[in-house]
Formats: C-alpha cells, sequence, structure tokens
C-alpha cells in the first residue's frame, strides 16, 4: 500500500509542477509545445503497452485472450462515452455569465480543460491497479510515464484558463481539483484490482485501453495541428524509447 501512495503523490506532484510551470512561462510556441506533447504520448503509448496491456495479456493466458481484447475495447468506450457526455462547467471559472457572452473561445477552453480531467481519473486506475501484479516493475513504469507526462498537461491547463481572464487563485485551485481526481484514480484503481484476481487482466487492459484512446484521438491530432509533425513525430519515438529502455531498466 506504501507504494501505491507514493505512486499517487508523485502523480499530484507532477501535475502542480506543471501548474507552476504554466504560470510561469504562460504560453509556449506550438513547436515546442507540439515536440513537448508527442514526447508526452509516446511515454503513454509504451507505458499502456508494456506496462498494462503485455502483462494483462500475460495473465489471461491463450484460453482467456478475449479478456484482455473486451479490457481494450471497454476501455476506449468509456473515455469516448466520457468525452460525449463532458458538460460545460460555467461555475469553476467564477466568471460571470457577461464575460461568457463576450467570451466565445471559452466553452472551447473549458471543454479542453475538462477533457484533460475527466481522462485523469483513468489514468489514475491505470497506475494503481498494476500494483496488484506480482512484478510490480511494470506499475512503476506506468506511473512514471503518466507522471512524466502530467507536467505539460498540468501546463495546458493553467495558460489557456488565464488568458481567457480566469484568475490566478481560481485556476489553481482548478489545477489541484484535477490533480486529486488522478490521486482518487489510483486508489480505486488498487481497490479494484485487489478485490479479484480473476478481474485483473480485464482492469489492465480496460486502463490500457483508455490510455490508448487518449494518445490516439487527442494527443496525436494534436500535435499534428500546427504543422509541426515531423519534430511531434521524432519526439513520440524517442518518448516511446525512452520508456522502452527505463522498463528494461526496473
Amino acid at each position: 500500500m506504501q507504494q501505491v501512495l507514493i505512486s499517487a503523490a508523485g502523480l499530484f506532484m507532477a501535475t502542480l509542477v506543471g501548474a507552476v510551470l504554466g504560470f510561469a512561462l504562460k504560453r509556449l510556441p506550438h513547436r515546442w509545445n507540439d515536440s513537448l506533447l508527442g514526447f508526452c504520448a509516446g511515454v503513454m503509448l509504451a507505458a499502456a503497452v508494456l506496462g498494462l496491456l503485455v502483462p494483462a495479456v500475460q495473465m489471461a493466458g491463450r484460453e482467456q485472450w478475449w479478456l484482455a481484447t473486451l479490457g481494450v475495447v471497454a476501455g476506449a468506450v468509456l473515455l469516448n462515452l466520457m468525452d460525449a457526455l463532458t458538460p460545460h462547467l460555467h461555475k469553476l471559472t467564477g466568471l460571470d455569465q457577461e464575460e461568457h457572452r463576450n467570451n466565445a473561445s471559452l466553452n472551447r477552453i473549458l471543454l479542453f480543460v475538462l477533457a484533460i480531467a475527466i481522462h485523469k481519473l483513468p489514468e489514475g486506475i491505470a497506475t494503481g491497479v498494476g500494483f496488484n501484479a506480482d512484478d510490480v516493475s511494470h506499475a512503476w513504469a506506468v506511473a512514471f510515464g503518466i507522471a512524466l507526462q502530467n507536467i505539460p498537461e498540468g501546463m495546458v491547463v493553467i495558460t489557456p484558463l488565464l488568458l481567457a481572464g480566469v484568475k490566478r487563485g481560481r485556476t489553481l485551485f482548478i489545477s489541484i481539483c484535477i490533480a486529486l481526481l488522478e490521486v482518487v484514480g489510483v486508489l480505486l484503481g488498487y481497490w479494484l484490482g485487489a478485490l479479484s484476481r480473476l478481474c485483473l487482466p480485464f482492469m489492465l487492459a480496460l486502463a490500457g485501453g483508455a490510455m490508448l484512446y487518449v494518445v490516439s484521438d487527442e494527443m496525436i491530432p494534436e500535435t499534428h495541428a500546427h504543422g509541426h509533425e515531423k519534430p511531434a513525430t521524432f519526439c513520440l519515438l524517442a518518448g516511446f524509447m525512452l520508456l522502452l529502455f527505463l522498463e528494461q531498466m526496473l
């Protein structure tokens, strides 16, 4: 349990570090932002495959291969439904209705921030569930990958809210709430994985499927949206190889 709490604290702190950097830098050029996000996409891709899906398939075995497959599909469908049901959370910003009417980009910004927030729970689950396995080195690889990705994510939450006119204190509060969602996810994932060893392959695959969905549906398209596809792609490969190397070292 101590390892679970340490990983949860690490993910929380990584998001806050990103928030502090977001306050300091305010805005990164698209080229740097896309390259950084591409690197994180590579790390998350490797974490999903090596830290979650490979152990899930190994645990399920030949007779229950369908369990891992079902988990991947369930994870992607779950994230798709969460994206589709994302509401407008106007009250979070502390801005009045007049400011909302005069700021056409605010709704889009809120949806973007909330999209990051709702992914924090499954990302936390992906970390927590792995600590039920016999070999926790995979869980630590996943935790490292997600923590690394949390830093630029924390930055991207802060910057658009500040530019939209949300006060710094309110912005920091939103960032802390988002970070706490991941802590809840870690504890929930560990608890769900501990309920039954039979459910563990499914839970690992579900978390892996959710991470693959985030990488494919949001991170990669975002890195290719501003004309910097090549550096973003090479950074993705660098991130993937880094976690591959670290996974072998753990």
